[in-house]
């Protein structure tokens, strides 16, 4: 028996048959059914199983969107200013960094417990009260006497955004059709880069003209008009919501995070996010020491290689509604990735060929995105969203600690080659666990 996206399959009876498309049932003396029917495998139950109008979809995938933008902007806003704290307050580059930590170990402990409450309140409340942390950790940045002030200001601005994707996804998966969810997807996974793209330039560019405080205060007013206008767009901010009752019948929250896809979309992204965030950060150093590469040139790779990761964003939302099976699109991404880096470390292509090479991994990893969101989706039942998403995605801010962990080490032993095979050796590891994902997941 084959299942539609979004259709929970029950056990038929043990002496019913289809034929036809109907049920045909025997009593006790009945002779035994000529076609037994199958027992079928457990299906979630899916959000989304409405067709809206094409301006209510774009309506609500932009201003979520826009939030994603909103998270990513303010988890760079304090960052490229480290050079001017560094001389302002005399700090260590080491401290300074400890800062980057705080922030994201405050973000993955929120990102996990915020999905129990996205799933138990709504996730309009949620969504909102982060953008208002982000905003008042970044005020409070700007008004820090001394170093030590900084601390809970981080920790304000971690617990924000650590909200943003339990919140996001209930939302997208509550509301958008299912035929336009690839293209959410896309279009939150943009909004996120350009974040990142814009907050160094912006924050980095108002520091040097009114100073970093006067530039986080700046931020900080800036935040609040965010809040606002998210807080006008606050009634299709819906969500669905759990059942306490069915929570319970099924066994709770720990049972359902235990579920065996559950754990490996988990694994997925810390194994995913090790390899890409190690790249993004000791990329330019890598190919300066393992292929002598001006440190001018391989910073601007970094660029190449986000700017590629935009472009496979935008195409990942057609390939996601194109193609049903989203861990083949996936798997072909990754596997593409893989086998470029693994090039790059074996071969030590030239200079003029090396960016081409990156903007492609970039642009297989973007590629992947909105195919990834949809698996982890096929895995999560109704009224669950918060606190899968909120404990899958949790894995983002383990592997952006353990990965640059790992790839500096080698780097502190010579082995800058290595840690190109290492990225490699993730990608593929990622793909054993999507495909994994796959046997359990509905499509």
């Amino acid at each position: 028996m084959v299942g539609r996206p979004g259709q929970v399959l029950t056990p038929a009876p043990a002496d019913a048959t289809r034929r036809g498309g109907q049920d045909t049932r025997r009593g006790d003396a009945g002779r035994r059914p000529s076609i037994v029917e199958p027992r079928p495998r457990l299906r979630f139950v899916l959000d989304t199983v409405h067709d809206n109008p094409f301006r209510q979809d774009v309506r609500l995938i932009g201003v979520v969107g826009g939030a994603h933008f909103v998270s990513h902007f303010f988890q760079l806003a304090l960052p490229p200013l480290f050079p001017l704290l560094r001389a302002d307050l005399d700090v260590s580059w080491a401290l300074l960094g400890t800062l980057v930590g705080a922030f994201y170990a405050a973000s993955a402990v929120t990102q996990f417990s915020a999905g129990f409450v996205v799933d138990r309140i709504g996730a309009r409340p949620v969504l909102c009260g982060g953008v208002a942390l982000m905003a008042a950790g970044t005020l409070l940045a700007g008004l820090a006497p001394s170093f030590g002030w900084l601390y809970p200001a981080v920790l304000l601005t971690g617990i924000g955004n650590g909200v943003f994707h339990p919140a996001d996804f209930a939302i997208l998966n509550a509301n958008v059709s299912a035929r336009r969810l690839g293209h959410a997807y896309s279009t939150h996974g943009i909004g996120g880069n350009l974040g990142y793209a814009l907050a160094p330039v912006v924050s980095f560019a108002l520091a040097l003209g009114i100073g970093w405080r006067q530039a986080l205060l700046a931020l900080g007013v800036a935040g609040l008009v965010a809040l606002a206008a998210l807080w006008s767009q606050r009634r299709i901010l819906t969500s669905q919501r759990s059942d306490p009752q069915a929570t319970a019948a099924g066994g709770g929250s720990v049972a359902l995070l235990r579920q065996p896809t559950i754990l490996l979309c988990f694994a997925f992204f810390i194994v995913l996010t090790m390899a890409t965030v190690g790249l993004q950060t000791f990329l330019p150093t890598a190919l300066n020491v393992a292929f002598d590469v001006p440190i001018g040139w391989a910073t601007s790779a970094v660029s190449t290689y986000l700017l590629g990761g935009t472009a496979g964003i935008l195409s990942g939302g057609f390939l996601a509604g194109r193609f049903a099976r989203h861990d083949r699109v996936a798997t072909a991404g990754l596997g593409t990735a893989a086998l470029t880096v693994l090039a790059i470390a074996l071969f030590a292509p030239p200079q003029g060929l090396l960016l081409p090479l990156l903007a492609l991994v970039g642009f297989a990893l973007g590629s992947t995105g909105p195919s990834r969101d949809l698996i982890v989706r096929s895995a999560t039942p109704r009224g669950a969203a918060g606190r899968v998403y909120g404990f899958v995605y949790s894995g983002l801010d383990i592997g952006a600690t353990a990965g640059p962990v790992l790839l500096g080490t080698l780097l502190d032993r010579g082995a800058a080659r290595g840690a190109f095979v290492l990225i490699a050796a993730l990608l593929a590891l990622s793909i054993v666990t999507v495909t994994q994902v796959r046997r359990g997941a509905t499509y």
